[in-house]
């Protein structure tokens, strides 16, 4: 077998086992935190590596068809700064009562889509423009959405970090897409051949990703002691109400594939931007605490969901 073949299943391998691999990878980063430390400078690349896999599997007909709905795009805004931000209030008073884990699992509930959501569509056979272009307005609304429901929700005043902003939604976001959509337009013959292998691709930067998440986060988790389980208890949490209010738009779209986006649209939060909120706005640093948390339990049951909701495909 050529060394390219090798290549592609190796590719698709991860992919196939990417909850054990996850799993490891989290598990090492724990116990190993030097590896993790060493990359953390690459998060951004990584992302925007991501996004310019990801965006290879869709055109910019297939961009174009959810512009032209906007309704949906409201829908997917309503739903990820609406009742996740209610939800993050709820949830942070009864693991946390007050104080800056409340907070912060407040303002967990009031952050954007995370990054990553658009891969974990295409591994659930969703529909992957749909999700990054959701992504892309999440992330240009935040700065002037999410302050004014901290504010709303805590009455604490919230600094964006609009430069920070800026520079995830055109770096990390906007320009890896276009350029991925504007190479699968102009050659969709050639990157259509390896369709099956983006989810793979973006499958090993989704574990480098995590890994650089874990390790310099590692000592302020394990640090926490048995606390640790009380505050990913609250993540999960969250995180499971994400899943069931993105599960809500079957009610107003009976595609599955843009059901699918919406499930990952909601469920998953821009952790790295709740740091970026913190530091700008000069509050305690462990109001960020439970977005660590949470970085690191969705991307976990991530990809159990989508494994899941792919096997489902396959029978209908």
């Amino acid at each position: 077998m050529t060394e390219p073949g090798n290549m592609r299943l190796f590719i698709i391998f991860v992919e196939s086992n990417l909850v054990w691999f996850v799993m490891g990878v989290a598990a090492l980063g724990l116990l190993f935190p030097g590896p993790g430390k060493l990359i953390e400078i690459a998060i951004g690349p990584l992302l925007a590596l991501l996004m310019l896999v990801i965006s290879l599997a869709f055109d910019a007909h297939e961009a174009r068809i959810v512009f032209r709905k906007p309704s949906q795009q409201l829908l997917a805004m309503g739903l990820v700064y609406g009742p996740m931000s209610v939800a993050g209030l709820l949830t942070g008073r009864l693991f946390f009562g007050s104080g800056p884990l409340a907070a912060g699992q407040t303002l967990l509930g009031t952050l954007p889509t995370d990054v990553s959501s658009p891969l974990l569509v295409l591994m659930a056979r969703g529909n992957v423009a749909m999700a990054a272009v959701f992504n892309a307005i999440n992330t240009a609304l935040s700065p002037f959405i999410v302050p004014f429901l901290f504010l709303s929700l805590t009455g604490i005043q919230l600094e964006a970090p609009l430069g920070w902003i800026i520079l995830e939604l055109v770096l990390i976001v906007l320009v890896p897409t276009l350029l991925g959509v504007g190479l699968r337009t102009m050659l969709p013959t050639f990157f259509a051949q390896y369709d099956s292998t983006y989810a793979g691709l973006g499958s090993i930067i989704y574990l480098m990703i995590l890994l650089a998440v874990v390790g310099p986060n590692a000592e302020s988790i394990i640090g926490y002691g048995w606390y640790a389980f009380l505050i990913a208890g609250a993540a999960l949490s969250l995180n499971l109400i994400g899943y069931l209010v993105g599960m809500s738009s079957r009610f107003l779209t009976a595609d599955r594939a843009n059901v699918i986006a919406f499930l990952f649209t909601v469920s998953k939060k821009e952790f790295s931007i709740a740091a970026a909120f913190v530091a700008a706005s000069g509050l305690p640093s462990e109001i960020a605490i439970p977005a660590t948390f949470f970085a690191v339990i969705q991307m976990i049951t991530s990809p159990v969901a989508a494994r899941i909701i792919a096997k489902g495909s396959k029978y209908r």
